[in-house]
């Protein structure tokens, strides 16, 4: 029997979804090839997608038919269908039509409630939105072989960003001085200003310790805390989706062999993709075996990729600033091991960032083919701190190292932060690789600026702005054994007083063909106590070696 093309499948399943109005089997005929087995249309269900009823009940029965004959695909065909929480099921696939929008309804309505979040022993150690994961628009937990596609829209309305839109003023009001015991809670959580009180969502979709998991096609608008939270999922992929959203848009927790490809993230608010490693499953796990591919991250208004306008009009951001990076950290328990990300874009967002601060390891990762353009702090941002947030008995040193990055370009980076690679002393980061990089930079640095020493706050959450403006306009280096730049540029768009590199606590630094613009005679290379370092044919440098300098400029 001849292969059935792609285009007569898609063509297939359409015709099922249009004309079978409940469960429907296609069988080949030569082969007895199943085509599509147990097709459930959440209309027969009794959803109405009109937008005024509430449709949730109708489409959990249609995923409970499904699970009990073993499986199958719910089909949500176009409408607009009001819903408080979806109880995923194993072997189920979501499958949203085009014009289909699932719109997260609110407790004020009158009408319902999101499931409460669950117990969890471990709430002390992260903030409410990742110890939780039922209250939300779509969760499962414990599952195996699910699926969300299609091109319809998940609109998270009804969802909440933090607990204090889950509140009235009043209630607000009546909890804002409560003192947390900081020897119950010595990271400040739980807090009942970080709750969000029951009944309410704050998550699009959210998974738990699933496997084999896809998430295609669908678009995701005005997310709540998490468009997507994946924590203890394996075997994760994630393509072709747009998010547009009020907070963290893709959050990777404790997951391992994920794959993220052709995706979009609007942010302002907060991380775009963020890979974290938290302590909310009551261990250690570490994320790895991660891709991300040809995707991009922003900092647009809320709204304004879906509607394709790209707007940069709100000033509301934090630090004053939209975020919509690409970030590992800042939940660092477990560690980041064997990640690779290429071929991304940042637009109007913060840089690249790399943190571990609770103990993890972080080691084993290649960035290459990223292009930035107005940056609004640090490109490059690598932390390695001891905030250690997690249990006393579990305490460790964390590492950050083997870290190759290639083949960036940033344009109209912040003028005050420069890239920053920091650990803190006696803990290094260690055999960090650029190549291939062009950072342009705003400029404008004075030569009180290049005169300042930026604070260790070696417990403090990382974050460029934790150290104040640099002295540096290109690169701060502190508490590194083992760097290498080579076809490395540095420049600016307005004169800046600042020298381009400035190391600090350094051991071994190779500099091959590195080129960075400079005022007047200004040095190029700042040295505080580094022994090791070399540099051939960098612009304006002769070639150097010194074994060590406490105080010397280049």
């Amino acid at each position: 029997m001849k292969p059935l093309s792609r285009s007569f499948v898609l063509v297939a399943f359409v015709l099922c979804c249009l004309l079978l109005p409940t469960s429907a089997q296609i069988v080949g005929s030569a082969s007895e090839v199943s085509l599509f087995r147990n097709l459930y249309n959440v209309r027969t269900f009794g959803a109405k997608g009109d937008g005024k009823a509430l449709d949730s009940p109708a489409i959990n029965k249609a995923i409970d038919a499904a699970a009990a004959a073993g499986g199958g695909t719910v089909f949500i065909p176009a409408g607009t269908y009001r819903s408080f929480s979806i109880r995923l099921k194993s072997n189920i696939t979501l499958y949203f039509d085009q014009g289909s929008t699932l719109v997260a309804a609110s407790p004020n309505d009158g009408d319902g409630k999101y499931d409460s979040p669950e117990a969890n022993q471990w709430d002390k150690y992260q903030d409410f939105g990742h110890t939780h994961w039922h209250n939300s628009l779509i969760w499962g937990e414990n599952l195996e072989n699910i699926s969300i596609l299609g091109p319809g829209l998940i609109w998270g309305k009804g969802l909440v960003r933090g607990g204090n839109q889950s509140r009235t003023k009043e209630q607000n009001d009546a909890i804002k001085d409560v003192k947390v015991d900081k020897t119950v809670a010595p990271f400040g959580y739980p807090s009942p200003r970080d709750a969000v009180d029951s009944g309410w969502g704050n998550k699009s979709i959210s998974l738990k310790l699933c496997r084999n998991v896809i998430i295609r096609d669908v678009s995701i608008l005005h997310g709540g805390h998490f468009a997507i939270l994946a924590t203890g999922v394996d075997n994760l992929t994630i393509d072709n989706i747009k998010i547009d959203t009020n907070r963290d848009g893709i959050d990777i927790d404790a997951c391992r062999h994920v794959r993220i490809s052709n995706t979009s993230v609007n942010s302002p608010f907060d991380d775009g993709i963020c890979l974290k490693s938290s302590y909310a499953l009551g261990f250690a796990r570490a994320t790895e075996n991660v891709t991300i591919t040809n995707s991009a991250v922003s900092g647009y208004d809320e709204g304004t990729l879906l509607d394709a306008t790209y707007k940069r009009e709100y000033n509301k951001y934090s630090h004053n600033s939209p975020t919509g990076r690409i970030k590992f950290g800042t939940e660092s328990n477990g560690g980041f091991k064997n990640i690779t990300i290429t071929n991304c874009t940042f637009d109007y967002s913060r840089g690249l960032a790399l943190e571990s601060v609770d103990g993890g390891l972080l080691e084993d990762v290649t960035i290459s083919n990223i292009t930035m353009r107005d940056v609004v702090n640090s490109p490059i941002f690598l932390r390695l701190g001891n905030r250690n947030r997690n249990p006393k008995e579990t305490l460790a040193t964390g590492k950050l190292r083997r870290v190759i990055i290639s083949n960036i370009v940033a344009y109209n980076a912040d003028p005050k932060y420069a890239s920053i690679i920091s650990g803190v002393p006696g803990n290094d980061i260690e055999d960090v690789r650029f190549s291939n990089i062009r950072i342009y930079y705003q400029g404008g640095g004075t030569k009180e600026q290049a005169a300042l020493v930026p604070p260790e706050k070696e417990d403090d959450y990382p974050e460029p702005v934790m150290f104040g403006e640099m002295p540096a306009y290109g690169f701060y280096v502190r508490h590194v054994r083992g760097l290498t730049m080579a076809d490395v540029e540095v420049s600016y768009l307005k004169d800046d007083a600042r020298p381009p590199f400035v190391l600090e606590d350094v051991k071994g630094a190779d500099f091959h063909r590195v080129k960075a613009q400079r005022l007047g005679s200004g040095p190029t290379f700042v040295l505080k106590g580094v022994s090791d370092f070399n540099t051939n044919q960098v612009w304006l440098v002769p070639d150097t070696r010194i074994e060590q300098a406490a105080q010397k400029d280049l």
